[in-house]
């Protein structure tokens, strides 16, 4: 690991696990316990360190300088960017898909504060960035300058994910995530035990696309895992009445912040296919919190 990322790496607080007491679960006999990643850091929370690490130690070895990405305009990715880069002293430069017209949202306020420059573009713009994906794939990319696919969505970034995979003790059936590109998903594929299978819930509409980009991350053909497309909510950032109340009374039962994007989507969707008896009684179920709370002030 490089020398400049010790320092960053001892900012993180262990990823503990935390059981669900609900009277769904005790009716279905499934344990369920959420792995708490949005606590490894205030910032740098959830998957978003877990797919940056490794990311960062190679743009780190190849001594880069600048840090390119893009996102929306609540992008968790690109807000942990803009963190990460001014603690490693690093330039970021970040391409917004958008309009540049208005207001600056919460979450790009805070990244042009830590020193990200801005950079809007329209969507078919944006949709041509993302068949770029290798670190030095962007076309007029300058040396000294690392390229990172939305989301962070490269094998290296498996690499981190899997480490969140070794951190659990404990034996289970089933182990769930959200999936937004579906990095998270694949990293974790490779990590879990044989006898275990993955559930990525899919949090964008007509996601049936994120299969072949799973299978295009992995090493190796795998069969332990599949991707559930019914809990989108309408698309990427819907919500709904029945979701909200449902992240409400979570976080009222179990005192644990969720966010309607990612996580709240997975345990709406968790908690309805435990309630259709998806699961076998007697089954462990563990669900991974991926952080990404700062996008909650977009529901403000």
């Amino acid at each position: 690991m490089q020398p400049a990322l010790h320092p960053l790496e001892r900012q993180f607080q262990p990823s503990i696990l935390t059981k669900i007491n609900a009277p769904i679960l005790d009716q279905q006999q499934i344990e369920l316990w959420l792995k708490r990643d949005d606590l490894l850091h205030p910032v740098i929370s959830g998957n978003k360190w877990r797919k940056l690490k490794y990311i960062l130690n190679h743009a780190l070895s190849l001594k880069s300088h600048t840090l390119i990405s893009m996102g929306g305009v609540y992008s968790n990715h690109l807000h942990a960017l803009a963190y990460v880069g001014q603690l490693l002293k690093l330039q970021t430069i970040g391409y917004i898909r958008g309009d540049p017209a208005g207001p600056l949202t919460p979450t790009l306020q805070d990244a042009r504060a830590w020193g990200m420059t801005l950079k809007f573009v329209s969507r078919g713009d944006y949709r041509i960035l993302r068949n770029h994906q290798n670190w030095d794939g962007l076309p007029g990319l300058q040396p000294g300058q690392y390229w990172l696919p939305e989301g962070g969505a490269q094998a290296l970034a498996l690499l981190g994910v899997a480490e969140s995979a070794s951190e659990i003790t404990l034996p289970f059936d089933w182990l769930c995530v959200p999936c937004g590109t579906g990095t998270t998903l694949a990293g974790l594929i490779n990590a879990i035990p044989g006898h275990s299978r993955a559930i990525g819930f899919a949090a964008l509409k007509n996601a049936g696309f994120l299969n072949q980009e799973v299978e295009n991350l992995l090493q190796h053909p795998r069969d332990n895992w599949h991707i559930n497309l019914d809990y989108h909510f309408g698309g990427f950032a819907q919500t709904s009445a029945p979701l909200m109340d449902f992240i409400s009374e979570f976080q009222c039962g179990t005192g644990i912040i969720l966010e309607p994007v990612y996580t709240g989507k997975m345990l709406f969707g968790l908690y309805d296919l435990i309630k259709k008896n998806t699961f076998k009684p007697g089954q462990k179920i563990i669900a991974i919190h991926t952080g990404g709370l700062q996008g909650n002030r977009g529901f403000l």
